[in-house]
């Protein structure tokens, strides 16, 4: 399952949860400014929790990666 795509016709671009509209930096957004995941989902219905989730965890992996790599 793809959870992120990007395309340069929708929302200009931006890295969005797969088949809709909302830029994976919303999710990063709301938790930055102290909001929990379960807010993140109330708002933004489109998006389920296994899908944030999935987005929370390549975002940890790659940090990983990239840690390990420097």
């Amino acid at each position: 399952m793809q959870i992120m795509s990007r395309d340069s016709d929708v929302m200009s671009g931006a890295l969005c949860f797969a088949g809709t509209r909302v830029p994976v930096k919303h999710l990063f957004d709301y938790l930055e400014n102290g909001s929990t995941l379960e807010d993140f989902l109330e708002d933004f219905p489109a998006i389920d929790r296994t899908r944030a989730v999935a987005v929370l965890e390549a975002a940890r992996l790659q940090l990983l990666a990239d840690a390990a790599a420097a």
